[in-house]
């Protein structure tokens, strides 16, 4: 599933596309995503101008004119390409050119095309009013943006005072921190120099203030997401840019699917390989000896 930074990459690949353009006509050739699109999903959107679109954890937010915000999740394999009404579009990606996974086209009035396409349809499109924004059951028990400024060691460390759980099942709970997924956990732990298996509490002191392991993993967050935002992501299977284009974060991975390779940053001449352990369902990459 894309994580926070291939969710941004196409939050920045959409703007340009859609920011400021009214809909003229949204052409659904299959509601039947996720969930079943609404029955007046076309008649609430088509007139709109898209006033802003941002991004909640993995969630996009398309603002519209008519106080409706459209909320978009990408799934397991859903994607969107950019094109314009007048030439087709640029698409690298093999394994969806199919057009029957095209399930709704957006036609924007400064000529462009937006298409989400979805092999497997565990994407949704929902759209909620605004002013009921923050009660909507999809977003109200995120935790914090871990890019935002008020994400810091101390919001963390209090998140998982008292928690008996491993520290990777923390940051992925969405509650604890939101966007985060398995990638990005495994990357940051290790630029962290944290065990993925250490216990959740352990960042924080006995009245849930921050020690140096939290400072430490949230600057290894926030420059993790950082570079892989700079890098476009990582195609690991289905992410794309909206241009087709591939992300390139996949090349600087330092644990994640090395399993048996040396680790990076070991010193010494004999390095420490890199193990892979199944916590909470999920494969873990990390440097028993590096991580602490």
């Amino acid at each position: 599933m894309p994580e926070l930074p291939e969710v941004e990459t196409v939050r920045r690949g959409l703007a340009p596309a859609m920011e400021g353009a009214r809909l003229l006509k949204v052409e659904v050739r299959d509601r039947r995503l996720r969930w079943p699109l609404a029955k007046d999903f076309e008649k609430r959107l088509t007139g709109k101008t898209v006033q802003g679109l941002g991004r909640r954890a993995k969630y996009l937010l398309a603002d519209l004119s008519s106080g409706d915000v459209l909320l978009m999740h990408l799934g397991m394999s859903g994607s969107f390409r950019v094109g314009q009404d007048a030439k087709p579009s640029v698409y690298y990606h093999e394994k969806s050119k199919s057009t029957a996974h095209d399930h709704v086209v957006f036609h924007m009035s400064n000529g462009a095309t937006v298409t989400f396409n979805d092999p497997r349809r565990f994407g949704s499109m929902k759209l909620v009013a605004r002013a009921r924004i923050e009660h909507e059951p999809l977003l109200r028990s995120l935790g914090p943006e871990p890019l935002g400024n008020e994400f810091d060691a101390a919001m963390l460390a209090k998140a998982c005072a008292g928690k008996k759980t491993s520290l990777k099942a923390a940051l992925l709970d969405q509650r604890v921190v939101a966007g985060l997924g398995n990638i990005y956990v495994c990357e940051a732990l290790f630029r962290a120099r944290l065990s993925p298996k250490r216990q959740a509490s352990t960042i924080a002191d006995r009245n849930g203030k921050p020690n140096a392991r939290a400072e430490a993993l949230v600057d290894a967050i926030k420059s993790v997401l950082q570079d892989a935002i700079a890098a476009g992501g990582s195609s690991l299977r289905d992410h794309r840019r909206t241009d087709g284009a591939l992300g390139d974060f996949q090349h600087n991975f330092r644990v994640y699917d090395r399993e048996g390779e040396p680790c990076p940053d070991c010193e010494g001449k004999k390095k420490t390989t890199i193990k892979r352990i199944v916590q909470t369902g999920r494969s873990t990459f990390y440097c028993p000896s590096c991580q602490k």
